[in-house]
């Protein structure tokens, strides 16, 4: 954990208010940008972010140096995205970007890249960007996030793992998983084989 943090959550431990509106400053809009990855309602991405400071203020007494607190708030706004979504029952809706780098991503990643294009191609940009964003929506929480935590937010494998608390060898597994899920899904399209079969019956 960074000196700076250390210091900030010793303060906080001291009951020194002022330590703990500097950490909502140094990480409120990563986390924010993360919960509105999750959270397609933005007063609800909102509301979660400021429970997961809210819980943070309360369990920084019981804070352990294992982790960095930056990864110990993301895994707050993880637990509370989840639970949020299993409470609803249902796929939030939220388009995502789905993009990858690194040789482990070549063979799954998914780049919707945006062009000037003709009426044809718009629709079939259209089409593919409500396909990514379904198969998405549908991908198992325990997927989804990972997808979310390395390919939206660029976090290492290493700093999911703690935040997911799983081994190192689970969060690069269910990235490949999560990608070549999206991938299966897509797959008919980035052939060209479904947008080619629906523009001939148009």
């Amino acid at each position: 954990m960074a000196d700076s943090d250390a210091a900030l959550v010793e303060r906080c431990r001291s009951d020194d208010h002022r330590a703990f509106d500097q950490i909502v400053v140094l990480y409120k809009d990563r986390v924010l940008n993360y919960v509105r990855g999750m959270i397609s309602d933005r007063d609800d991405a909102d509301d979660i972010a400021q429970q997961t400071f809210v819980k943070a203020y309360v369990g920084l007494r019981s804070f352990q140096n294992r982790a960095s607190l930056h990864t110990w708030i993301l895994r707050i706004a993880t637990n509370l995205c989840i639970d949020y979504r299993r409470r609803r029952g249902r796929p939030d809706r939220r388009p995502v970007y789905l993009g990858a780098t690194g040789d482990d991503a070549q063979a799954a990643a998914l780049e919707i890249v945006d062009t000037r294009c003709d009426p044809a191609q718009a629709y079939a940009r259209q089409e593919m960007s409500l396909l990514t964003r379904n198969a998405i929506e549908a991908l198992p929480d325990r997927l989804r996030t990972v997808l979310i935590l390395h390919d939206m937010e660029g976090l290492p494998y290493e700093e999911i793992a703690r935040i997911v608390r799983c081994p190192l060898g689970t969060v690069k597994s269910r990235l490949f998983h999560a990608r070549m899920n999206v991938r299966e899904q897509l797959l008919p399209y980035l052939r060209g084989d479904v947008l080619a079969q629906d523009g001939e019956s148009r």
